[in-house]
């Protein structure tokens, strides 16, 4: 019985490890995402300066502000993956459900917000060249 009960308390602290991991594992993907965010609003940024226009300048403006919130989404995945990781020791299945949901949906925003970068990016890049074509 003594070691059933053991064994049932390992494998729920193995669950919890799993969950806070799954939190962390989120975080990372969000940063990733606000990495690449960044990366596209650079770009867009150089496009507009490399030929100015209000159009490119428009495009450059939304990538930063969509890496912005890319940034923004990271840090609540990597608080979220923080507060996960403080609850697996309180053995608190609720709240750390919560985090790890909290911890995906951050990262899974920081994802749409570097496409959103990305695609002001591009956007940025084509108004740059219809620009120096003369259009």
């Amino acid at each position: 019985m003594k070691l059933t009960r053991t064994l049932l308390a390992a494998a729920l602290v193995a669950l919890m490890a799993a969950c806070s991991n799954s939190a962390q594992d989120s975080a990372q993907e969000a940063q990733k995402s606000a990495d690449a965010a960044q990366q596209a609003s650079d770009q867009a940024q150089q496009a507009a300066a490399s030929a100015p226009t209000p159009a490119s300048q428009q495009a450059a403006d939304q990538a930063k502000t969509s890496a912005d919130a890319a940034g923004q989404a990271a840090d609540q995945a990597q608080q979220a993956a923080a507060a996960a990781s403080s609850q697996a020791p309180a053995n608190n299945s609720s709240t750390m459900s919560m985090s790890k949901d909290a911890a995906s949906n951050a990262a899974s925003q920081a994802d749409k917000a570097a496409d959103a970068a990305k695609d002001a990016a591009s956007n940025a890049k084509s108004a740059a060249k219809d620009s120096s074509k003369g259009n």
